[in-house]
Order: structure tokens, then C-alpha cells, then sequence
């Protein structure tokens, strides 16, 4: 059901272009995933979502298992059926709100017990777990729970973060038991190369289907984030599709491409877009400025999705100043439509040998 294709390496650069297939569709690498925290992109539907050029979502593990309910999910078919998104899926562990819910959560080697941010109530997430939760929801691609701890705390703390999850990445294989999803397994280490190789040395004799580089964009520079990109990547396996969590600003995209990397998540393109901030060509664009106040251009002359052909700058300001919902959704809708794009044109750079010629060309522009 899973086969990842290595279909072209640029000759410039590490990066490289390939097809992911999965029970629901293929995926173009590299390949972006808006955030569906909730099952749901916010805003957005999953018609706009596909007019985007959108591939696959995300969705969260930890906030499906509060509400509704991973077994209500179930039984109202899984995901798919669930949030009427017929293309893959991909949801996170909960890993992550290790690190973001810290002051919520009790650390074991055993779980994380988390206090619900909601009602106080307590979730214990296990690897086992955290398989079944991710099981009952359905998703094409599933993430072993794993330990993301902060850039900034000791070695010695991180060294541990990396063997309880390589002992929670055994767990989670012997508990997974769904074929038609592949468990990806999560590389931590911090910035630290020796830890970035011992939890590779960990996780691959355990022979996932594809891998994720965790603990990144999490307060550290870009500069220490590449740098471990540099020495992170090339020890995951070739054949298989290599995921960066949480990132990032569209020159992390380029960046991480250029590294190797074949999928990213975030959710900067909608969080940017609810807080009036458009991501184009030209650069990135604050539409509260009064000078888009009787500005008659399109958001971004050089895109074509339906918000930049539809509307123009004044109408989408006047959206934010009246406080209508409206402005949110279409700035989503964009910022989304933007991210797409940018990894279309890389994938046909990486095909012509031109991945350092884009990225040059992309750090010459505001954008970056």
C-alpha cells in the first residue's frame, strides 16, 4: 500500500523529487501539509483546500483524543469519512505537546500524563497508546510518540529525551497492528550531532517505513536548525520519504528541500492569514497598512488561486478592518495556495537541476 519512488536528485543539491503512495492518493515530493489540528485546515473546506493544489493534511493526535474522541472518530467511519478529506492524512503522536503542554504533563519513562487544557481531566498517552488512538482515527500515516524537549536545557537531558523515545519507537512498532498505515518513526537529538546519530542508530534497524526529524524549530537559530539539517539527513535511509516536523517560513521550506527533506508541516500559512499577514511573491504584506486602503491589485500578481484572481488588496483590508470572517478565510486560502506553489516550482527547479538557482533566486526577493 506505501512505496515511496525516488524519481530525480538535483545535481546542485541534496534535494530531490518522488511520489509517496499511499491508500488515498499519491504525493508529490516535497510536499507541504496545512495543519488540521482538529480535523479541520481552520477556514477552510476541503474544496478549497484541493483548489489550493493541497496534497495531504495533518491532524493531532493528543487534541482528537480530547474531543471528540478518537473512538467517536471511529465509529463515525475515521477521518477520512469524519472531516470529508478523501486525499492522505497524516496525524502526530503527541509527542510534540511534550515540549508545548510541559507544564501540563508529568514525564514517565513508562507515558506522559497530561491535566486536559479544556476541563483538567487527565489523558495518559502511552506508545500503545498513542497506537490506538492514531489507529481508531484512521490516518494514512501515522508518528511513534516520542520526547521533544527543549533546544536550550543539557545534553544530558536531551541524550535522555533520545533513548526514551528510541524505547518508545519499540513500543509503538510492536503495537502498531494496521497495515494499510505506515508508522514513521522520530529522529531527536536537539542540534547535537553524536545524539542525532545515536537516535538514528536507534530507530533504524526498526525498519520504518519512512522517517521524521523532530525537535527542531523549537527557539533555536534557522542557522543551527540547517546546520543539523546538514548532518541529520544524510542518515536516514534513501529509499524512503523523510519528514521535518513543525516547519516552517517558506525560506525553511526552500532550505529544508535543499537538504533532502520531502514533507513539512506548519501552521504559519492560516495562523499568518487570521492575523492579516499574506505571503506573496513580492514579499510578505501586513494588509491593516493604510496604504492597501484603496489599493485596486491583486493580493499577488504572479498567483493564480481564487483569492488573488478574485479580489483585490483594498476589498481584503477593508475585510479586517470591519472585522468580517470573511478577511481570515481568504488570507488562509492564499497563504495556503502560496506554500503549494512554492513547493510545485521547487519540485520542477530540483527536475531542470536548478535547486541552487531557485534558492539563490528566492534569498534576492523580500519574500525570504
Amino acid at each position: 500500500m506505501f512505496q515511496y519512488h525516488l524519481d530525480h536528485t538535483d545535481s546542485s543539491s541534496w534535494a530531490r523529487v518522488g511520489r509517496w503512495s499511499t491508500p488515498h492518493g499519491v504525493v508529490d515530493t516535497p510536499a507541504f501539509m496545512p495543519v488540521g489540528t482538529l480535523a479541520s485546515v481552520k477556514g477552510l473546506t476541503p474544496a478549497q483546500l484541493r483548489e489550493a493544489r493541497v496534497q495531504k493534511v495533518l491532524a493531532n493526535t493528543y487534541h482528537l483524543a480530547l474531543r471528540p474522541g478518537s473512538a467517536v472518530v471511529a465509529e463515525l467511519g475515521g477521518l477520512h469519512k469524519f472531516m470529508n478529506w478523501d486525499g492522505p492524512i497524516l496525524t502526530d503522536s503527541g509527542g510534540f505537546q511534550v515540549f508545548s503542554l510541559a507544564k501540563l504533563s508529568k514525564l514517565t519513562d513508562d507515558q506522559v500524563t497530561f491535566r486536559s487544557h479544556l476541563d483538567g481531566s487527565l489523558l495518559e498517552l502511552s506508545p500503545e497508546r498513542a497506537m490506538k488512538i492514531q489507529e481508531e482515527l484512521g490516518a494514512d500515516c501515522i508518528m511513534c510518540l516520542d520526547e521533544c524537549p527543549p533546544h536550550d536545557v543539557a545534553v544530558d537531558r536531551i541524550r535522555q529525551a533520545v533513548d526514551r523515545t528510541t524505547r518508545w519507537a519499540k513500543r509503538c512498532r510492536e503495537a502498531h497492528s494496521r497495515s494499510d498505515q505506515a508508522l514513521f518513526g522520530i529522529v531527536q537529538g536537539g542540534t547535537h550531532k553524536e545524539l542525532r546519530e545515536r537516535s538514528a542508530e536507534g530507530l533504524l534497524p526498526l525498519d520504518f517505513p519512512g522517517y521524521a526529524i523532530g525537535g527542531l524549530s523549537v527557539g533555536e537559530h534557522p542557522a543551527e536548525m540547517y546546520a543539523t539539517l546538514d548532518f541529520t539527513t544524510p542518515l536516514l535511509p534513501t529509499d524512503r520519504p523523510r519528514y521535518l516536523m513543525g516547519v516552517g517560513r517558506p525560506i525553511d521550506l526552500v532550505e529544508g528541500v535543499l537538504r533532502g527533506i520531502d514533507l513539512f508541516d506548519c501552521v504559519m500559512p492560516t495562523r499568518n492569514g487570521r492575523n492579516a499577514m499574506a505571503f506573496t511573491s513580492q514579499g510578505p504584506l501586513r494588509l491593516r497598512n493604510l496604504k492597501f486602503q484603496r489599493d485596486p491589485g491583486p493580493l499577488d500578481p504572479a498567483c493564480d488561486c481564487p483569492v488573488c484572481t478574485q479580489f483585490s488588496r483594498a476589498y481584503l483590508r477593508h475585510l479586517f478592518i470591519a472585522n468580517e470572517m470573511l478577511g481570515p478565510i481568504l488570507l488562509s486560502w492564499h497563504n495556503i495556495a502560496y506554500y503549494q506553489n512554492l513547493l510545485r516550482d521547487l519540485r520542477v527547479a530540483i527536475r531542470d537541476n536548478r535547486g541552487a538557482e531557485f534558492r539563490q533566486q528566492f534569498l534576492s526577493t523580500p519574500t525570504a
